[in-house]
């Protein structure tokens, strides 16, 4: 097999594939292993936030108010650190785990000249050719940069460039208000910098529960961010200072710097898919069978965020592990209906399951159960004074059906909510167990017991 990109869902699929004993060479044209997740996506978004929220002293304004910090004067270079050390870190353990499982990577450019042949080119030029029995394209996606947009790397920045700051802005633009824009925007918030974020549609973030939006934007614009909703960008001028960006409905923003993070677009411009008769959609993703993750070429898969939603670190890493053992006729149980979804925003978002609108929208009676965080004793304790957990239930069978979170810790919760629903479990579940005391979790109980109160009397 070969394996084109060694972010999350190729370096899974490749090491599955060795365990089954096969060959395996992974190639990738960046300067180090890892794929956009390591280098510029998903890890350095996380790590950037963990350092924010800790050097801030943000989990503790709880207790100590707005002004508290743990460092007075936050600087890019401290933000910088920590992130080269944890992808140091990222890039020692996949290369490590590749040299264990005997899987070979090659750094350089692969193009497909038939359906089991690809060429290397490397930096310097050189090329080759090499056969494979079948091929993983999972070469990721890159940042949409529309003609209009006047990027720079000085005062106009896609999402992969943010990490290039030379200084923390005064003020920050944000446009798009979905999972980048929002984590990114809540990011810089948190470190006590004005921020306006753009969205052209009228809602943020429009797969996630309303309820919890709702309150999120609340938050939001509660600690002083300001959301313009509902307006697109017309037209984005870089000045001597600063940028000013001019919206439909007439309303200008004027801030340092500006983030474009509306869209992404998939890597597959120097592949050469027309040789083998796959054909990306206009935004370069690669349509594929869902179960399988085959292409319209039986033995070329394609998997992560080149195929689309939900592009996802973790489910990208199973659709890789699915795709190899497909690939080499291992048989795989189902996968189950449901899987979290993570937002890395200050405060943290998780779902599973089903929202509120989605089940009314099916039709069936249903009950919510409602924990806010500040009435648990762990919340007390931790000066957690926002945030909050729902559940879902069906009247009829009782079973969990929606599980979500907004607020500290959500992302670490919400597998609680994902092994029920995947287990069947009702709501008698969360009524007649024990749950730890105190911890963020006993906010379980809690919804669980709300709910049963309203569905006894009913």
């Amino acid at each position: 097999m070969i394996v084109i990109g060694s972010g999350p869902s190729g370096r899974r699929a490749a090491v599955q594939a060795a365990k089954l004993g096969k060959t395996v060479l992974v190639v990738d044209r960046g300067r180090r292993l890892g794929g956009v997740s390591v280098h510029t996506g998903t890890i350095p978004s996380k790590t950037l936030r963990e350092t924010v929220l800790n050097l801030s002293g943000w989990r503790e304004r709880g207790f100590y108010g707005r002004g508290y910090r743990v460092k007075q004067d936050i600087v890019m270079d401290d933000l910088i650190a920590r992130l080269h050390k944890t992808l140091d870190h990222e890039v020692e353990v996949l290369q490590h785990q590749f040299m264990r499982n005997a899987v070979r990577s090659a750094k350089a450019t692969a193009k497909f000249l038939d359906t089991s042949t690809v060429e290397l080119t490397t930096d310097q030029g050189v090329r080759s050719e090499v056969g494979f029995s079948n091929a993983l394209i999972s070469v990721g996606t890159r940042p949409h940069r529309p003609d209009n947009i006047p990027f720079d790397r000085q005062r106009v920045f896609d999402s992969d460039e943010m990490l290039e700051l030379a200084a923390l802005p005064r003020t920050l633009t944000v446009v798009g208000g979905g999972v980048i824009g929002v984590e990114y925007a809540t990011i810089f918030s948190a470190l006590d910098v004005p921020v306006t974020l753009i969205e052209p549609r009228n809602t943020i973030l429009d797969f996630v529960d309303r309820e919890l939006v709702d309150d999120f934007m609340h938050q939001l614009r509660d600690r002083g961010m300001t959301i313009r909703l509902g307006a697109a960008v017309k037209e984005v001028k870089v000045l001597p200072h600063g940028v000013e960006t001019l919206l439909a409905d007439g309303r200008v923003v004027r801030t340092d710097i500006l983030l474009y993070a509306a869209g992404r677009s998939g890597n597959v411009g120097s592949l050469g898919l027309d040789a083998v008769g796959v054909n990306p959609d206009s935004r370069g993703r690669i349509p594929v069978d869902p179960q399988t993750f085959q292409t319209s070429v039986p033995n070329i898969y394609a998997t992560g965020d080149v195929i689309g939603f939900p592009s996802l670190a973790s489910t990208s890493m199973e659709q890789g592990r699915v795709a190899a053992c497909h690939a080499f006729g291992v048989p795989l149980p189902p996968p189950p209906e449901t899987f979290p979804y993570g937002i890395y925003a200050v405060p943290e978002i998780s779902t599973v399951g089903l929202s509120e609108e989605e089940v009314r929208k099916s039709g069936e009676a249903y009950e919510c159960g409602v924990a806010r965080f500040r009435e648990t004793s762990r919340g007390h304790i931790m000066g957690v004074d926002s945030g909050f957990l729902k559940l879902i239930f069906s009247l009829q069978t009782r079973r969990l059906l929606g599980a979500h979170i907004v607020g500290e810790g959500a992302t670490e919760l919400i597998h609680i909510g994902q092994a029920v629903i995947n287990l069947g479990g009702a709501v008698d579940f969360f009524v007649n167990n024990t749950f730890n005391y105190p911890t963020l979790a006993e906010a379980y109980k809690i919804a669980g017991l709300d709910a049963w109160n309203r569905m006894a009397r009913g």
